[in-house]
């Protein structure tokens, strides 16, 4: 009952009308920077986490999200590898490739690059390759036809178009009495793919499983088998697994080792990115200290009588707590709505913003990204709306302490 009590009487103390306006003013402004932190705080992660979302995607458009790959990128048994990897769960489908280096040549412009052996059917399985292709398709890579599928800034850099001839120089050539041969072999350019990552879109080109095989000497070997998880974030999990029923020869990496530093700089960004946002609510909720401190000091002759009729110093200590908690918890309230919202619509917001003043936060010419992604995370709207509320409560139990330790003798003697 007691406790009823003190809440009724920090309750009364929010709605009661000040005779010191200032005050007010600051509650406010307490209540609605916390408010605007929490928003900040929420769509800000929001928008990193669709940002993060949209590179891991792109990435995982091109390699796989399990790899299991031979010693030298030499696999003989990967029919087998590729019978139990499918029988895992989770694993939806696998692909055979061929990885190696070549220097590829068209007139007098040449360029270095990566170069991956692929069954076409098999590929789109296993990659979302195939629907970044923006000229040409990826099925017209077959056996004997000597096919290339390059991508757009790497056939830019060379200035080949659809249907161009392109000149591949293998190493390991043949050395011969008129001195060393290259490997060398001519392919028609059947495909231009753009998957928005520098990275691959000029250094990547795809040919035939087959013509890889036999461009680069392999018979009937391949470099390794890639694989399609139904759950990305459980790739490391079977990568575990799989390592252990492979030969332990045979590596398996997962799509996070892949780009581990680039993912790693990723979440170091947000996890400063959260520190320093968290600030601007700690300024906030400051504000609460110096809120509470000015209704204390205005509030004496009130907490002098309430202890002259029986109220504990604990008690006067719950009241102020209570008023001060109420501020930060319908500021983080007020704030959660706003960011959940705000994070929902900025797709719709940002180009609306883009349309009235006439101008292109990313523009695609200098940006792979040129949208503004969102991905609202609710884990993350848990742990921000946590972290106000606490800073809010802490910063209620100084000036509420304050207001416990005030005597009714002295408060009273000039009242």
């Amino acid at each position: 009952m007691t406790r009823f009590f003190e809440l009724f009487v920090g309750l009364r103390y929010m709605r009661a009308r000040r005779r010191n306006h200032f005050i007010s003013f600051i509650s406010v402004t307490s209540l609605v920077g916390i408010a605007l932190g929490v928003m900040a705080l929420i769509t800000v992660l929001s928008v990193m986490n669709g940002f993060q979302r949209t590179l891991r995607d792109r990435i995982l458009g091109v390699i796989s999200d399990v790899t299991i790959s031979g010693p030298r990128h030499h696999m003989a048994h990967w029919k087998s590898a590729e019978r139990v990897a499918v029988k895992q769960k989770g694993v939806l489908a696998a692909a055979p490739y061929v990885r190696g280096e070549a220097l590829l040549v068209h007139g007098r412009f040449s360029s270095g690059a990566l170069i991956r052996g692929v069954v076409p059917d098999k590929e789109k399985a296993v990659s979302d390759i195939a629907s970044h292709v923006v000229q040409g398709r990826l099925t017209r890579l077959r056996p004997g036809r000597f096919g290339i599928v390059l991508g757009r800034y790497l056939a830019w850099r060379l200035g080949a178009t659809l249907g161009s001839r392109v000149l591949l120089v293998a190493p390991g050539g043949m050395v011969t009495p008129a001195g060393f041969l290259p490997r060398l072999r001519s392919f028609k350019v059947v495909g231009i793919f753009n998957v928005g990552m520098y990275e691959y879109d000029a250094g990547l080109a795809l040919i035939d499983m087959k013509d890889a095989q036999a461009l680069y000497r392999m018979g009937s070997d391949v470099s390794g088998v890639r694989l399609k998880l139904a759950n990305i974030d459980r790739a490391p999990e079977v990568r575990r697994v799989l390592s252990t029923k492979l030969p332990s020869y045979d590596q398996v990496r997962d799509w996070s080792q892949e780009h581990a530093n680039f993912f790693r700089a990723l979440k170091i960004e947000k996890t400063v990115m959260f520190v320093i946002l968290l600030l601007i609510v700690a300024v906030a909720a400051f504000n609460i200290v110096a809120t509470l401190v000015m209704v204390v000091t205005d509030k004496r002759a009130d907490i002098a009588i309430l202890r002259t009729l029986g109220a504990s110093p604990a008690s006067v200590l719950v009241i102020f707590l209570v008023q001060g908690t109420m501020i930060g918890l319908f500021g983080t309230l007020l704030g959660v709505v706003a960011g959940v919202l705000l994070s929902l619509n900025v797709t719709t917001i940002v180009p609306f913003i883009e349309h009235v003043f006439h101008t292109h936060f990313l523009s695609a010419s200098v940006y792979y990204i040129s949208e503004l992604p969102s991905h609202l995370r609710w884990q993350d709207v848990l742990h921000v709306a946590i972290a106000s509320f606490l800073m809010s409560f802490l910063a209620t139990v100084y000036p509420a302490w304050r207001a416990a330790k005030t005597q009714p003798a002295e408060a009273l003697r000039y009242e």
